[in-house]
């Protein structure tokens, strides 16, 4: 069986992925998207090709022969931006970390250098495959050599033989490509061909005369063939004879490349796995880890014995380091030594993911690096509960965890209230991160120390029917893989807490994210009670409206069709309908029917509107009025949301299942779900809103004189800035006018500019331009803030809140006009965003601490926004909701008075003012 070479165009991958991964950067801020693209491709060739020889061609930013031959040739291409170019040596220390040899030459580019490896390959008698992001290599397919090249992305791959290529070009041979080009032209490197012949026609001329020679040989008169040219195209191939031979010239891959190609040196190595492991922790590539081929994947659910096998592969913590512990003898000698100590970390094991439904298995324990100890419930659930639970209850004695909330939670379900919260490595790195969502233990673990964790799929299978329950895995397993956690939140948070103190977070760590654990996990606990019969009838009248709608569309469309899908709705708006496709993006399967491109075509046809509105009415029905009874916990008939702590850049919360942040609060569907939300018997539902808080927060930053008296009088800002604006008094503006403005007052911070406020209000860019100018004379000092806080982030590589929280912007240096813009745009909601977050978390820990604790007549149930949504007992409402005034406009002092709106209801959606 012939040896396999593949040989991989380094610049045509790379540029690939440049365009098709958005902006990635790692923590130093280093944009890797290309890097990290031309990995996941290189590593697909090598999973799926395997290799016995492999080399990467490359090419050199000196001119070409080419270049020499036609000064035009390449000359319309624009230059990248040179965040690109700083990747290249990455990949090639990459490469060379996978023992791969590169090949360039001054002088030639990548395509002649694959052309050459080709040919040596073909006479060592190789199997060849050319790994390319294009299709210029199709011309080297033969019965040794084939092309592996993507044709949507960096996922969907196709490999080129002889036979796909003449399927793929109407017959013509791999050979005859080039011939094909001449007469076509290749527009992207700028090659004329014979302007005004096309695909079809070059295809058809090729085909009939076998090569550029016989067809102008034809011409010439110099062969006789039946065959009629128009004379159009007889004239067009005599007159730009010159351009064609000069096209067929570049658009030829060279394969005598003056060059050494020694085969020994690219035949496959055993890869340096350390050097990878270190290089990957570097660019924070932990994900791509699991795609390097011919790296075992431990299943240790197949294995005996986890403990003996690991001792081998483990150098960090080896056998006698994690203990077992599930008898009585073991388990007073860890009490022994628990009983010493003022801080640890514990980790819980349990069979599924919802604290309120599952079972606890076990509890890890770690005080020093290297050890740690399991705790099994099954065989010392007595034990625990009367010996370990007066430690984990001691708020003395610091607990440490990843994501102890949940941890929290469980042990709270199994009696015990865990006190002493000290510290969260996810909440950490958030504070360090917060633009990663790589916050979990394994990316953590392996990108500050290069160790792979043992991943769940390890202990107890891939998803699917031959998945193990954790309950069924081996005790001794189960033990090691938590007390392996545990040892290694031990060892994250030893080299957070110095990070949080070297980047002045450890503030905003220690006085709101970590006292607000303990709330988010009453506030879950709590729940809210829920109307299933109201959701009942409103899913039955919401299919009758979506049915509706739907007729409406195929009506206006002429023909029944599958709304949902992109590929019939693209061709009912563009074909059918004729809808212009003007400035609509194209994505990889043509014209786009997001939302985002359908706003822009409402004006268009009427049934743009139509669309919208059923996909807004499907997707409530589906993600809420269906979704919240499946989510109503059996035993507390109440609806139980996680609020995440580390998801968003700016410190806000996010709630999941259901995520009460997307509910729309000024649709009619919107509020009727919302009237789903009910209050207990004897209770009052109370909703507490920051008034306009974020615009209060600019008017303070800013110390906008202007906008701060409107805000002291107050006065409605939205209608004086339309006042000031328009230039009329405070009792002529009209709904309209206030529309506007409030939309520049809220777009503001966000960095709106004329484009944005032009859609948004239906201006024409210049009016939205005057109006932008017109309102930063008015509001100046908002003018002055937003350009010293874009500077100062510039300067620092950050934004920041009052109270020290971070969003790190190492985009905002960015030489690429579009990531740049957008990060001055970060730049200058994060402290106003930012500063809210903290504002409405400090006056959680507040309430809780005044109000909440050990009262039975007030819980806190939502947090949404700026509001706090409370369950009140009706004969208390007016004094709590008195005090939670108080602390809600007194817990920071801001230059703009702070307010709120107090609603009262039984249920959500209908409130009243109180």
């Amino acid at each position: 069986m012939a040896k396999k070479f593949v040989i991989v165009d380094g610049h045509a991958l790379l540029h690939r992925a440049w365009h098709a991964i958005p902006p990635l950067s790692n923590k130093k801020g280093e944009l890797l998207n290309a890097v990290y693209g031309f990995t996941l491709i290189f590593l697909k060739a090598l999973r799926d090709l395997k290799p016995d020889y492999l080399a990467v061609a490359f090419d050199r930013k000196e001119p070409t022969f080419r270049h020499q031959e036609c000064k035009e040739y390449k000359a319309t291409r624009v230059k990248q931006a040179q965040e690109f170019y700083d990747q290249i040596p990455i990949v090639k220390k990459l490469l060379n970390a996978f023992n791969v040899s590169i090949f360039e030459k001054a002088g030639y580019e990548a395509d002649d250098l694959i052309g050459a490896l080709s040919k040596k390959g073909e006479i060592e008698g190789f199997e060849n495959i050319i790994v390319t992001g294009d299709l210029d290599a199709l011309q080297l397919v033969n019965e040794k050599t084939r092309v592996f090249t993507l044709k949507k992305g960096i996922v969907d791959t196709v490999i080129y033989n002889q036979k796909a290529v003449q399927e793929r070009y109407g017959g013509l041979k791999p050979e005859q490509l080039i011939d094909f080009k001449a007469l076509k032209g290749d527009p992207s490197d700028n090659i004329a061909g014979v302007k005004g012949i096309g695909e079809k026609t070059a295809i058809e001329l090729i085909k009939t005369f076998g090569s550029l020679e016989n067809l102008y040989k034809f011409l010439e008169g110099k062969i006789i063939k039946k065959y009629e040219i128009t004379e159009r195209i007889k004239k067009l191939l005599l007159e730009r004879k010159k351009d064609a031979f000069l096209s067929k010239k570049l658009v030829t891959i060279i394969k005598d490349v003056p060059i050494d190609i020694n085969l020994k040196d690219c035949e496959m190595k055993e890869f340096n796995k350390e050097k990878i492991i270190k290089l990957f922790q570097e660019l924070e590539f932990r994900s791509l880890l699991s795609k390097i081929p011919f790296s075992k994947e431990v299943h240790i659910f197949h294995q005996s014995s986890l403990l003996e096998d690991e001792k081998e592969k483990k150098s960090a913590a080896k056998k006698e380091n994690y203990y077992l512990i599930n008898n009585k003898t073991d388990f007073k000698d860890f009490m022994e030594k628990i009983r010493k100590e003022k801080l640890f970390v514990i980790d819980t094991e349990t069979t599924g993911l919802d604290p309120f439904k599952v079972k606890l298995l076990g509890i890890s324990f770690c005080w020093q690096a290297g050890m740690a100890y399991f705790v099994s419930v099954k065989d010392l659930l007595l034990e625990i509960k009367n010996d370990l639970k007066p430690i984990l209850e001691n708020p003395e004695i610091k607990k440490c965890g990843h994501n102890i909330k949940y941890d929290l939670e469980i042990l709270r379900e199994s009696g015990i209230d865990l006190k002493g919260i000290n510290f969260d490595t996810m909440i950490a790195s958030y504070l360090l991160n917060p633009g990663s969502r790589a916050h979990d233990l394994d990316s953590l673990t392996f990108n500050e120390f290069g160790h792979q964790k043992i991943s769940i799929e390890s202990l107890i299978g891939k998803k699917g029917k031959n998945q193990m329950t954790m309950e069924s895995v081996p005790l001794e397993n189960l033990s090691y893989y938590s007390c392996e956690d545990a040892d290694y939140t031990f060892r994250l948070m030893k080299n957070l807490e110095k990070k949080l103190e070297e980047e002045k977070v450890k503030s905003v760590f220690e006085k709101i994210e970590i006292p607000l654990i303990p709330i988010l996990a009453e506030m879950e606990k709590n729940g809210i009670k829920i109307d299933i019969d109201l959701l009942k009838n409103l899913s039955n009248k919401a299919e009758e409206k979506i049915k509706k709608i739907q007729d409406e569309i195929h009506q206006l469309a002429g023909c029944p069709f599958n709304i949902n899908s992109p590929g019939q709705l693209k061709e009912i708006l563009f074909e059918k309908l004729k809808i212009s496709s003007y400035e609509i993006r194209k994505g990889k399967t043509g014209l786009s029917t997001a939302a985002s491109e359908l706003e822009k075509l409402k004006k268009r046809h009427p049934i743009i509107n139509l669309i919208s509105h059923y996909r807004e009415l499907s997707k409530l029905k589906s993600t809420y009025i269906d979704a919240l009874p499946k989510l109503i916990n059996q035993k507390t008939k109440r609806v139980h949301t996680s609020f995440n702590q580390t998801i968003t850049a700016t410190g806000r919360l996010s709630s999941s299942k259901p995520n009460l942040q997307n509910i729309p609060i000024k649709t009619e569907l919107g509020n009727q779900i919302r009237k789903a939300f009910i209050v207990e018997k004897g209770y009052e539902l109370v909703s507490i809103d920051y008034s306009q808080i974020e615009l209060r927060i600019i008017a303070s930053l800013a110390n906008d004189q202007r906008m701060l008296e409107s805000f002291r009088k107050g006065e409605d800002i939205h209608a004086r800035t339309a006042a000031e604006i328009y230039n009329r008094l405070l009792e002529e503006v009209t709904p309209s006018m206030r529309r506007v403005a409030k939309t520049v007052n809220f777009g503001i911070q966000y960095g709106i500019g004329s484009k944005g406020l032009a859609e948004a209000a239906d201006f024409s860019l210049a009016e939205a331009e005057n109006f932008i100018n017109e309102y930063f004379k008015i509001y100046t000092g908002v003018k002055d803030y937003i350009e010293q806080t874009i500077a100062l982030a510039k300067k620092l590589g950050y934004a920041e809140t009052l109270f020290g929280r971070k969003r790190y912007l190492p985009e905002i240096a960015s030489n690429i006009d579009q990531i740049r813009k957008a990060a001055e745009r970060m730049a200058i909601n994060m402290p106003v965003q930012g500063l809210a977050a903290d504002l409405i978390k400090l006056a959680m820990i507040e309430i809780h601490s005044k109000l909440i604790e050990k009262d039975d007549s007030i819980k806190m149930l939502l947090q949404v926004h700026d509001e706090l949504v409370f369950e009140i007992k009706k004969e208390k409402m007016e004094e709590k909701i008195k005090k939670i005034k108080d602390i809600m406009e007194n817990i920071i002092k801001i230059k703009a008075p702070i307010e709120v709106e107090i609603k009262i209801g039984n249920n959500w959606g209908e409130m009243t003012s109180y």
